[in-house]
């Protein structure tokens, strides 16, 4: 197969860049990253004139172009989204927001105002992905897994989730928070922390913590350092807005 078809595919969503196994574990689809990649290489740069006066960018990779019949809602006002990049019918993206190649965003979606959701990244359905939320991409090296957030998850706003972390169905991420390979997680609920870089489980309602800095002289300071804590965890009937609303009065 070579790099246009993968691309084309990309964009109707029938190749992903991220897979579930049978094990239900999210995988890099090594081959759509490599098909990127190739695209990246073959491209040569050219500006684009009448939609995008004054850009220059890769020739084959030009930003996507929406038609009512998509039943994608693309607000004006500086959004862009790459080709390669899979929006599902449903979706709504508000203005400026980045959808970068290989990504896939499902049905059901918000896109609020100056969100990036990065290379290969994979949103799920009736995801929530507040002002100011960075969802980390990755192109590179092939076999690195991109950020996966599952369906009906709540992004609030200055969410950054980067380092292929995975967040589960119906997880309620608060304002703030960052999370990555390197930031400890505390289940507060069942009293553990989390695995380095482990998924954050399904419905779990995380907030931003602090913890001491290790040492002596750290201590003598008051230093501390960024973690996330699991506070809660939601039913199903429970809705994630009022639930982290809630929390945070």
């Amino acid at each position: 197969m070579n790099w246009q078809q993968t691309i084309e595919q990309l964009e109707t969503g029938s190749v992903r860049s991220a897979y579930q196994d049978e094990s239900g574990n999210w995988q890099a689809n090594v081959d759509a990253k490599q098909a990127i990649l190739a695209a990246f290489k073959a491209g040569e740069n050219a500006e684009f004139n009448g939609a995008y006066p004054g850009f220059v960018d890769k020739a084959n990779l030009p930003p996507r172009q929406f038609k009512v019949e998509d039943k994608v809602r693309l607000v004006p006002g500086g959004s862009s989204v790459r080709r390669g990049a899979y929006v599902a019918p449903g979706v709504i993206i508000m203005p400026p927001a980045y959808i970068n190649i290989g990504a896939f965003v499902d049905t059901g979606t918000m896109v609020d105002s100056h969100a990036l959701i990065g290379s290969c990244a994979q949103v799920g359905k009736n995801v929530h992905v507040s002002a100011a939320v960075q969802i980390g991409g990755v192109l590179e090296p092939v076999g690195a897994k991109p950020v996966i957030i599952e369906d009906e998850v709540f992004l609030s706003a200055g969410v950054v989730i980067v380092e292929g972390i995975v967040v589960k169905k119906g997880a309620v991420i608060a304002p703030g928070v960052s999370l990555s390979a390197s930031v400890p997680v505390y289940d507060c609920v069942n009293q553990k922390m989390l695995e380095k870089g482990a998924a954050i489980p399904e419905r779990a309602v995380v907030v931003p913590g602090t913890r001491p800095v290790k040492g002596d002289w750290g201590s003598d300071l008051g230093l501390t350092m960024a973690c996330a804590l699991i506070v809660k965890y939601r039913d199903e009937k429970s809705d994630a807005s009022l639930t982290l609303e809630s929390l945070l009065r």
